[in-house]
């Protein structure tokens, strides 16, 4: 019933772990049999190795988190060597999400990708801060994001999946000029710019001022987002954004998503998704579903009131 094809990958369910939430699977591979998701993202991934953001990296806000994390992660070739052979053995499909601080690292990176046996899909993250103009995300401007995504589409020749942000000047124009540069697919969305001050130090939380808001507090946005993107491209959308439970996910699906991803929500219950899973299966069985394509996308070109 809830089989799914994602860019031509079958995954087992629509249901994949969020990039930067579940590493690579090895620690939550000891909490359940995470071979039951329909894939899993990695932790963002670079060329080079990355330490990280200085200073706290997470802050508990009503109904989500904050996260400054930085890209934190051991650099691709690392990856390829150590994490991949052991993600391989977990069952289930692998998606490597990539970003870079300028063209040249998506290409070299996303070419490495590309090129190595088990990763499925390639998710190139645009929110990524261009070092050669002044720290604006690649993400923000639909004329850039095009440029990137046009210049990796040529070395990658895996299926291509880009990461929308919500911070983009234009989040539906953003996607149309991905889909024309030559993306197999869309997810979103990535956290959201977002401000905590401790009143106490009189200062940020975070070191470097903003962070990025996930959880459920941005649910409702990201649905919206989802269900506008969805109906103006012709390629598979990926709603991400406050899942936390069958319900959540069940609406993005209606509102155009072919598959989800969940990520703050397992950081509350390791369990989250295998929850979501169940809950998917009971309502296809209880509905005389025979899969979940049926309801995808139900709200269509819904007219403006």
């Amino acid at each position: 019933m809830l089989e799914t094809t994602l860019c031509g990958v079958t995954l087992k369910n629509p249901v994949i772990a969020a990039s930067g939430t579940f590493g690579f699977g090895a620690e939550y591979s000891q909490l359940f049999d995470v071979g039951r998701l329909g894939g899993i993202c990695t932790k963002g991934l670079t060329l080079h190795p990355r330490e990280g953001n200085p200073g706290l990296r997470v802050w508990e806000t009503p109904a989500g988190m904050m996260n400054s994390v930085g890209l934190q992660n051991p650099g691709i070739p690392v990856f390829l060597e150590r994490e991949l052979p052991r993600m391989r053995t977990l069952g289930t499909a692998i998606i490597a999400n990539v970003g870079g601080g300028d063209l040249e690292e998506y290409i070299e990176g996303v070419r490495l990708l590309s090129n190595a046996d088990g990763v499925d899909i390639v998710e190139l993250n645009i929110s990524c801060p261009n070092v050669h103009e002044g720290g604006m995300a690649f993400g923000i401007n639909s004329e850039v994001a095009a440029g990137v995504v046009g210049a990796v589409r040529r070395v990658c020749s895996k299926p291509l999946m880009v990461k929308l942000s919500p911070n983009a000047e234009d989040i539906t124009a953003m996607a149309i000029a991905c889909e024309q540069a030559g993306a197999d697919a869309v997810s979103l969305v990535n956290t959201f710019k977002a401000l905590a001050i401790d009143i106490h130090a009189r200062k940020a939380v975070f070191d470097n001022v903003t962070a990025g808001l996930s959880g459920p507090c941005i649910k409702p946005i990201a649905l919206r987002m989802v269900w506008e993107v969805a109906r103006a491209v012709h390629i598979p959308v990926v709603g991400i954004g406050g899942i936390a439970t069958w319900q959540d996910a069940l609406e993005f699906i209606m509102a155009g998503a072919t598959a989800v991803q969940v990520g703050t929500a397992t950081f509350v219950k390791p369990t989250t998704m295998l929850e979501i899973i169940d809950g998917l299966e009971r309502y296809c069985a209880n509905e005389h579903l025979t899969s979940l394509a049926t309801v995808c996308n139900i709200l269509g070109t819904v007219p403006k009131l």
